[in-house]
Parts: structure tokens; sequence; C-alpha cells
């Protein structure tokens, strides 16, 4: 409890507190120590957990009823105060207190540490680290939008368990987060239990738990850092026993250099490794990458792709316009010639219309001391198609239709060829600001080989905030509907868009 809790509980003419009708309340528990003549008001709860047919109309009256048995002491000149277990404010009942009263009196709220906040120091796991996000859930939520919120979340909280626990133990395993998920009851008391969410008896459950689904960051930063002082440990003690034999240890090299934390590094310890950093979602980063993000000194890209990288005080970050890869590679191979571990970043994979390859070209022609190393991320379409179900399931090809880099003519040619192939295309950077009328052109091209009806996924801002995707037949498919934000993916003759939404293409043909 806080200090200031204690004092307005000392001093308080009355003390109020929910209890259901066993008269216990764990609210007065926590509070007890602390109280001594103050005037006590039970407001015993009509209805708990059990089933009613009219549960929130015999609830709201409940809570009138007792706001007025309050008032009647304010009126009367004695100071009130409502004992709330974790925060007031924080699904607590007192909230609909405050909706009756604060408005006729001063209301003073005193916040409280919440067990979300208790459950996460019990297990002793950050919930969040850097630019994580977390959510927290009641457990009465229906079970596929708990699986929906669980799957699109970083960190999450599961509050209400007790009777809710088995559609909530069903959710984490269909959202793939059953194996992160702990549990926590009673935290902070002497009854306190924990372990894994997914060992737990349901018939154990109290309503005064809680489920947590940790930070996946601190998860990975813990185990690279244990793994980290291992590794010093053990060359401490290595060093140690060549001082005492009086030996010299000569650096392990590989093919340009010795070897540093992301690979093989240059005379001068330098490294340029090249990041996906996958759609968006921050559960779409590889491990491998996420851990080249952090050990890198400087971070280089074009701004929009800098920003999603989680800050960190020791590095330096060089954001860029996104028209300059040339010059953005020959700037990272600069720092890495002196020495810098330098990441650099694109959406998607790298390799895939991305800094990859201009850095491996301009490395081959002016850098060749420095070595660059790839590490790949999920790529747009494969995120597109994955959230609409397998249209890349047989051969398919990517094309640009950006004009920038090759000329118009060439993409119609590629577009024609694999229309003709009878293959599924993704259709990358498809319009912008200044191109406007590609996206109508490459759907003329398509439809001479084309059926109308062919199913076409139009994905937006995936993993975004506002990511939209949806299917269009090919000959209806509006061109003033799309952006650079937006891929395409035109399907095949085989390619099946089916009732429920969802589109694949087979992988016999």
């Amino acid at each position: 409890m806080t200090v200031r809790a204690v004092e307005l509980i000392r001093s308080a003419d009355v003390v109020a507190y929910h209890c259901a009708r066993h008269g216990r309340s764990n609210a007065r528990a926590i509070a007890a120590q602390y109280l001594g003549t103050q005037v006590e008001e039970a407001l015993t709860y009509p209805v708990t957990t059990e089933s009613t047919d009219d549960y929130q109309g015999r609830i709201d009256a409940f809570y009138t009823d007792a706001a007025a048995r309050l008032a009647a002491h304010l009126d009367a000149g004695r100071d009130v105060v409502v004992l709330a277990e974790g925060d007031p404010f924080f699904y607590g009942s007192y909230m609909h207190l405050h909706k009756r009263l604060a408005h006729r009196y001063v209301a003073e709220v005193v916040p409280g540490v919440t067990s979300v906040s208790a459950a996460s120091a019990a297990l002793g796991t950050p919930l969040v680290e850097r630019d994580e996000v977390l959510t927290v859930l009641p457990g009465t939520l229906g079970e596929d939008e708990l699986v929906r919120r669980l799957a699109d979340t970083d960190a999450a909280a599961v509050m209400k368990l007790g009777r809710t626990f088995t559609g909530v133990r069903a959710a984490l395993r269909r959202s793939g987060r059953a194996d992160e998920a702990r549990y926590v009851e009673r935290a902070s008391t002497p009854t306190e239990r924990q372990g894994r969410l997914d060992e737990v008896d349901p018939a154990s459950v109290p309503y005064f738990s809680v489920g947590i689904v940790p930070s996946r960051v601190h998860v990975e930063t813990t185990e690279a850092a244990r793994a980290d002082g291992e590794a010093r440990s053990l060359a401490a003690s290595e060093a140690s026993t060549l001082a005492a034999s009086g030996s010299k240890a000569t650096p392990s090299t590989g093919p340009t250099g010795p070897t540093g934390p992301t690979g093989p590094t240059g005379p001068t310890g330098g490294i340029v490794t090249v990041v996906g950093l996958g759609p968006g979602a921050r559960d779409r980063l590889t491990p491998e990458a996420a851990t080249a993000l952090a050990e890198a000194d400087d971070v280089v890209g074009y701004a929009t792709y800098v920003a999603r990288v989680p800050p960190n005080p020791r590095q330096r970050v060089h954001g860029s316009d996104n028209k300059v890869e040339s010059e953005r590679a020959a700037f990272a191979l600069d720092l890495a010639r002196t020495g810098r571990r330098v990441a650099v970043v694109s959406s998607g994979d790298p390799g895939v219309f991305a800094m990859a390859s201009a850095v491996v070209e301009v490395a081959s022609q002016d850098y060749p001391e420095v070595p660059v190393r790839v590490v790949p991320g999920v790529t747009a379409a494969h995120a597109v198609a994955a959230r609409i179900g397998a249209p890349l399931g047989h051969d398919f090809a990517t094309i640009s239709l950006s004009d920038r880099l090759k000329p118009w003519d060439v993409v119609e040619r590629r577009l024609a060829a694999v229309a003709e192939a009878d293959m599924v295309v993704a259709l990358y950077n498809p319009a912008s600001r200044s191109r406007t009328w590609q996206v109508e052109a490459a759907r003329e091209v398509l439809l001479k080989f084309r059926d109308p009806t062919t199913p076409v996924i139009v994905g937006r801002d995936v993993d975004g905030p506002e990511e939209s995707v949806h299917v269009v037949e090919l000959g209806t498919l509006e061109p003033s509907e799309v952006d650079m934000r937006t891929l395409l993916i035109v399907g095949s003759s085989q390619t099946r868009w089916t009732p429920t939404g969802a589109v694949f293409t087979p992988r016999r043909y």
C-alpha cells in the first residue's frame, strides 16, 4: 500500500469496502492493520459470478444504493474512504461509485499497484521492453477475440480468470502464445502461487489471478547477455591461464579478418550487416535480426525504416531519403571501414527490391576489404499472403511496377511472360504520388492472359496501424485504391477464392 493510502485510511471517519455475500473482503483484509474506530460500511454484491436473467440491472441498482449510503455519511460531514484492491480505476468496482458521487463531493483517487505489476514483479520478468506493446485483456472476452488480440500484441496480461480460465488457455494455445504464458495467483500475498499457465488445473483457479505473456525482447536480450557474460568469463579464464603459462594468444580469423559478434569483420573490426525488419510488427522480426540491431554501433537507412528500430542510447542513427540507395550504401561502408559495426535496415527482406543489392554492389566496387552480411526478413508478399490464406502455394513471381530503375517496356514484357506462363505474381511498388498510371497499365497486360474473375489480393500497410487486406476480381481492380504502401497478389488460373474469403493456389497443377 502507498503511504498516502495508509494516511487516508487512518484518518477516515468511514471505511467502505466491497464483498460477496459471505462477508469476506480481500480489500479489507489488506487494510486491516490500519483500521481502528472507523465506521465500516460493507457493500455486499447481490450477485457475483452466478448467472441471472437481469445481472446488469441488479448490479446497477446495487451501485446506486451503495452510493446513496456513502452520500448520507458525506452529507453528515464524515470523510469516507473506499478500499479498492489494486488500482481503483483499473477494472475496479470503485469507478461505479465515482461516477455517481464525484460530481457532488470532493473526490481524491489514490493510485495503487495493479495485479499486473505485482504479477510481473513476482515472476521477476519485465512486462515490456524498448518499444514493445502491452495489451491488457479481460478473460471475459470471447475466445476468438482473445486469440486475435493475443496474436497481435508483443506482451499481454489477462485479467478476470477463475471461471474464464479454460477459454483463456484455449485462446493462448490457438494464438501460439501458450508456451510463453505464466500464471500468478494472489500476487504479493502469503498465499501467492505461480507457474506455467498451461500446466495449471482449471478447477484450482480463483478470480484473483492473472495470466502474463511477458516481454519477448527481455527473453532474447537476457539470453544474449548471459551468453555474453559466459563468453567473457571463459575468455578471462583462458587469458589468465595463458598469462600464467607465458603463452601468447592469436586471434582467430575468418575470410576477411577477425571474427566479430555479427560475423567475420574487416581489418579494422568493422562490418556492414544489412537487416530485414519484416513487414512491420515486432513479432515478425527474426531473433537474428534483433541481435544484429542490438549489436550495431550505427543504424543506417531510409528515415521511415530507421524509426522502427528500438532506440539505443549507445548507437548513432543515420536516416536519409529513400532515393539515395547507393549513397547510403557508401556511407555505411565508410563507417565500417573505420571499425564501426553498421546495420543497414530495410523493410521486409533486404534482398527483395531493397538495400542488400545496393550495399553488395557498392562494396564489390569500392570496399573489397569491408565484409557485408545479409540478415533475411519476412517479405511483404509473404505477410500479405499469410493474411488471406495461401495464394503463393505454387510457382509465383515478384515484379516491381516502378519504372524508375528500369524502362516500362521491360516491366510490360515481364508481366506478359509471367501471365502467359500462368504464374501467380506479386506486384511490388505499384503506385506513388508521381506514378499513377502503372496499375491500370499492368491490369490491361494481365487481362490479355487472365480471366477477369481472377482473384487479386490487395494488401495495404500490413502489420501497420492502417492495415487492410481484401480480395477483388482482376476485372474490377480499382487503380485509385492502390498506393505505395500496397502490395498486389494476382492469382493464376488455378488460384481459388473460397466462400469463407480465403484464397489459395493448389500445389498440384
